[in-house]
């Protein structure tokens, strides 16, 4: 059978059975309404808050359909699966459950706390290739040698219906929605919400939303050649090969897909904990990142938003917060001339105390410096209360006749 016509063969039909098997294996997450969210993008704002589940992921869902349709042979046998983590947990953690043995392959480059989550479900981890595609082929291997069930994260019809049990809760639990906004790895997750919401009493639009630097799926769907590449924090949708199913189900369904910045994703990440005091992984905050990519397109329409997971590595998200404050102008970065001589550096935090900046970091330079040998250069990383204030602060500075040059604008420059 065709992509095209396994895409076919999963309906309305399919998402009802998975949603029946789920009952009570895995969380009917809560749809809340935003509140603040709704009121800064003038949208009425919904969240479907995946990052709930035990394993923190949505990814739980497909994999419990998948590993439920196992026949009894195929269950002795045991699985295997590729993951960047999320997938990998829910496969571990289900198959657990289920008494079915799992090992699942993951990229090097995974987030310490996916790994770590995953071994301690039980499932035999091993950690091969820099990408998600030489993960998958390592893990092709291993099955045809082993003689393992492989477990594909979205290029599966039962683990798809799994997928698609997200939107059908958003929908019973508010009918209304008129468009829902959902990340895009490999597809699955979008694939399974089309057919959701092609089920549905009225009229839905789907959308998908990828990092910039991973648009597989929407250079896919625009039949431009496949070009994708580098660091993100979303390396939950950081896919290059993109599911033939999922692709099929899309283009049947006209979905279109939406690409983000980087710098957005960060963003989206520190309002989903400023605001709504919840983790999201970076993945998990693409959504609302489209969202303001482009608010015009969505006011007054009654969006659901897909928080896909908050498995975020905690000092990924300390950077993220703490980039945050620069952006925000909370944290400035001056590089300040001072003489060397005893109480030079008191003068210069009295002076900034005065100006009602609060001094976090300080480090001399006194080697690597084209000044005087009887002058030293300062960084300082200084607390301010926003912008503005930030500025006074260097104005002030200079009234006093200190020197100072601010280096967190670069920072700001090259984002």
């Amino acid at each position: 059978m065709s992509e095209a016509e396994q895409g076919k063969s999963i309906g309305m039909a399919e998402l009802k059975a998975a949603a029946a098997r789920l009952a009570g294996r895995v969380i009917r997450t809560p749809l809340v309404h935003s509140r603040t969210l709704s009121e800064i993008t003038g949208a009425e704002v919904w969240l479907k808050l995946e990052n709930q589940q035990f394993v923190a992921s949505f990814k739980e869902r497909g994999a419990a359909n998948k590993l439920l349709t196992l026949s009894a042979d195929e269950a002795r046998r045991g699985v295997i699966a590729m993951s960047a983590g999320n997938h990998a947990q829910g496969v571990a953690y289900h198959a657990h459950n289920l008494g079915i043995a799992a090992t699942i392959v993951m990229p090097k480059s995974t987030p310490f706390v996916k790994v770590s989550r995953t071994r301690k479900l039980g499932a035999r981890v091993r950690l091969e290739g820099e990408m998600l595609a030489e993960s998958a082929a390592f893990a092709r291997q291993l099955a045809a040698d082993e003689n393992l069930v492989f477990v594909h994260p979205y290029n599966d019809p039962a683990v798809i219906a799994g997928q698609g049990t997200v939107a059908l809760e958003m929908l019973e639990d508010q009918p209304a929605l008129d468009c829902i906004l959902t990340p895009v790895g490999g597809g699955g997750l979008v694939a399974g919400c089309a057919i959701a919401a092609s089920g549905h009493a009225s009229a839905v639009e789907v959308i998908g939303v990828e990092v910039e630097s991973y648009a597989a799926v929407a250079q896919h769907l625009a039949g431009h050649p496949i070009s994708v590449g580098g660091a993100t924090i979303a390396e939950g949708i950081a896919v290059r090969d993109v599911g033939s199913l999922p692709l099929a189900i899309l283009r049947e369904y006209g979905i279109e897909v939406m690409t983000v910045a980087e710098r957005l994703i960060e963003k989206a990440v520190i309002q989903m904990l400023e605001i709504e005091k919840t983790v999201t992984e970076g993945a998990g905050a693409a959504a609302l990142a489209a969202l303001m990519s482009d608010p015009g397109r969505f006011v007054g329409r009654k969006i659901g938003l897909i928080v896909s997971g908050g498995n975020i590595d905690t000092r990924t998200l300390a950077n993220v917060l703490m980039r945050g404050l620069v952006r925000d102008g909370r944290l400035i970065d001056l590089v300040v001339e001072i003489s060397d001589k005893p109480g030079a550096l008191a003068e210069l935090a009295c002076v900034i105390a005065e100006l009602r900046g609060n001094i976090v970091e300080v480090q001399h330079q006194r080697l690597f410096s084209a000044l005087s040998a009887n002058m030293t250069e300062v960084e300082l990383v200084i607390e301010a209360q926003d912008t503005a204030h930030g500025s006074a602060i260097v104005a002030g500075l200079e009234a006093k006749g200190v020197r100072a040059r601010r280096r967190d604008r670069l920072v700001l420059s090259r984002d």
